[in-house]
């Protein structure tokens, strides 16, 4: 359906996006991650047409939308990371304005209204100025917007950021359903590597301007699918003991998270007992110890050296 082919992108002397290449299918949901500063609101931008790029194409439907872009326009949604909506209008006015804006005939717009209000869950506040709002009600309310005209395929740039988990489920379960029900194709990036393992079918992994990896889900877990992921949540993180760790044979990876030391090593690798005993060694109070399964996290982790937060 859209098919991104060599897109690159350099300001000045700084390539920020370089030679991507990515396809979205009909209904798909997928997710695009990286840490801060791999490229992804820069591709998203040419993916949408927001932005030329110095080279390489867009495709939808084998046709380029550089040069025809309102082709890609009428069935495309954009839900970006800032709130983009007019505080001192109501919900519904909101509506109405990029409903206008989208064309949307005045026999039916007020109807798209109300769909759009029960989807995003805010017709009991349609006629609050937005200024009122929460963060979350703002965020819900950015995509009704993207959601006016309709579009078959909808891009949304971490669109939970910075709001109560209340109203992140409310989003989440959103797409979900607009996926499942709607067939709505869905591009989505996020910070929070939990919202794409519910809601994407594959994966691109995006570092220093490149795709670094991709592929279904499990295709990703995979990569690390011949090591085991040791967790030891500990009383208190001691820099010494962390760092003994992580000179150990055949550990591969050391991630903290809080209280949680977690290690990556090969599956034939046996390090509880030597855990254990650097760990009374060094006066740390394990209060449990887990083997799991490598996460998407810590396969992301690998790829890139870095969390996805970072």
């Amino acid at each position: 359906m859209l098919e991104v082919i060599d897109l690159s992108k350099q300001f000045k002397h700084n390539k920020v996006v370089n030679s991507v290449n990515m396809y979205l299918e009909k209904g798909e949901t997928v997710g695009l991650l990286g840490p801060n500063g791999a490229g992804k609101s820069t591709t998203i931008s040419m993916i949408s047409s927001l932005l030329v790029p110095s080279s390489g194409d867009v495709r939808l439907h084998n046709e380029s939308i550089l040069k025809t872009p309102e082709k890609l326009r009428k069935i495309l949604g954009v839900v970006p990371q800032e709130i983009a909506l007019y505080m001192e209008l109501t919900a519904r006015e909101n509506l109405i304005f990029f409903g206008k804006m989208h064309r949307i005939p005045k026999s039916v717009l007020q109807k798209r209204v109300d769909e759009v209000l029960d989807i995003i869950g805010l017709k009991d506040r349609q006629k609050d100025l937005v200024k009122t709002f929460s963060g979350g009600m703002k965020r819900r309310l950015n995509i009704g917007v993207a959601l006016i005209h309709e579009p078959e395929i909808i891009i949304m740039d971490e669109p939970t950021v910075g709001i109560d988990p209340q109203s992140r489920n409310h989003i989440l379960e959103t797409v979900k359903r607009l996926n499942s029900e709607k067939n709505i194709t869905v591009l989505y990036t996020s910070h929070y590597m939990e919202e794409v393992e519910f809601l994407c079918n594959r994966l691109y992994i995006m570092d220093h301007g490149k795709i670094i990896a991709s592929g279904a889900k499990e295709e990703i877990k995979n990569i690390l699918s011949a090591e085991t992921a040791i967790n030891i949540q500990v009383e208190m993180i001691k820099h010494r003991f962390v760092e003994v760790l992580r000179g150990l044979p055949n550990v591969q990876q050391l991630s903290i998270n809080q209280a949680n030391i977690t290690i990556i090593v090969p599956k034939e690798v046996q390090l509880l007992k030597e855990i254990f005993r650097l760990a009374e060694e060094h006066e740390i109070n394990v209060l449990a110890v887990n083997i799991e399964t490598p996460s998407l996290e810590d396969v992301f982790l690998h790829l890139t050296g870095r969390k996805l937060r970072d």
